[in-house]
């Protein structure tokens, strides 16, 4: 392949919902990522909490409609050929702000140029445009590949349903309350077995409380395994249900581990082990449990970090009783227990 060109490709990727510290919500999204030249092109956004508009959750037909806006099989949305490339994750509302760019065929090359921050019908490449971004040259063949192969269906239809199994009633009532609230299907049950399969192949994973025994884990894996599906499976840490909120969105995380954001986080003697890929925002939070079992909570960080591997102290407090500590950057998170 000649040198002019950039390498087109696709790959699943997730906006991290949840429940956060100061009790807001942020909603749950899955979508399909551009990867340009091996990373995804939103990492060189720097710090944007946007989604592309391949997400999973919109109706079929408008998803099918975006893929073939992308393959300029449509007119473009937006005045002087420009296409929404990352929107808001909330509303996808232009005036929120978008990535837009310029996308155009050259014989049969698909380029990529002119990629700029749009609120307004016009863009202001002046003021707004990324001048370092782009344009990128994609081999036509390579291109439309990749872009159909979603229309067969399984891209656009990941599994955001979990199974809740535990002996607390109460705490399994509020977690799936919050999960609905971030956009994720959520089911209590005491039995799957009696589940029929083919609504079994629609959960994405399965959350199990403290309380529940390695017998019952057993039978459940079992069920699904009769069903033919594969699940993750959680094994909730504490009744807190911000934690086991983010124990369920990692979970549900299908991207490739190499294309995320934050790939690591370790919590032993008093510190936060953080690695991320590129630049972003990072939250860290620590939630205690206390010998009453009352629940404590510390937002210890909250800054953007270079990409690579970072220290982060939590404090005495947080040190005291059982711990937990939680790292949320805009595309994942990840959840540790502390380690003494």
């Amino acid at each position: 392949m000649s040198a002019e060109y950039a390498t087109f490709g696709l790959a699943p990727a997730m906006r991290a919902g949840g429940v956060l510290a100061n009790g807001d919500y942020q909603v749950h999204r899955d979508f399909v990522d551009f990867i340009v030249d091996g990373r995804p092109l939103l990492f060189q956004l720097s710090d944007l909490d946007a989604v592309s508009p391949l997400a999973s959750d919109i109706p079929p037909a408008i998803f099918t409609a975006q893929v073939r806006s992308l393959l300029l099989e449509a007119d473009a949305p937006l005045t002087d050929g420009r296409y929404v490339i990352y929107g808001c994750p909330e509303c996808e509302d232009l005036a929120c702000g978008a990535v837009t760019a310029v996308i155009e065929q050259d014989g049969d090359d698909y380029v990529w140029r002119d990629f700029a921050w749009q609120t307004q019908e016009t863009a202001d490449l002046e003021q707004n445009g990324y001048h370092g971004i782009g344009p990128f040259r994609f081999q036509g063949s390579e291109y439309r590949s990749a872009l159909r192969s979603l229309l067969s269906g399984d891209d656009a239809s990941a599994r955001r349903r979990v199974l809740l199994i535990g002996a607390r009633v109460a705490v399994l009532a509020k977690l799936a309350a919050a999960l609905r609230t971030i956009g994720i299907g959520a089911d209590i049950t005491h039995d799957p077995t009696e589940v029929p399969a083919d609504e079994l192949r629609t959960y994405g994973a399965v959350a199990f409380g403290r309380a529940v025994g390695e017998e019952e884990r057993a039978a459940v894996r079992g069920a699904f395994e009769r069903a033919g599906v594969e699940v993750a499976y959680v094994d909730g840490l504490a009744p807190v249900i911000p934690l086991l909120v983010a124990q369920i969105e990692n979970a549900l995380d299908r991207s490739p581990s190499a294309q995320r954001r934050l790939t690591r986080l370790v919590a032993a003697d008093g510190e936060a082990g953080v690695e991320v890929t590129s630049t972003c925002r990072v939250q860290v939070t620590v939630y205690r449990l206390d010998r009453l079992y009352r629940t404590h909570t510390y937002e210890v960080f909250d800054g953007i970090l270079p990409a690579g591997r970072h220290r982060i102290a939590l404090g005495g407090k947080a040190l005291k009783g059982e711990s937990f500590v939680v790292a949320r950057s805009s595309g994942s998170v990840l959840v540790e227990p502390m380690v003494r």
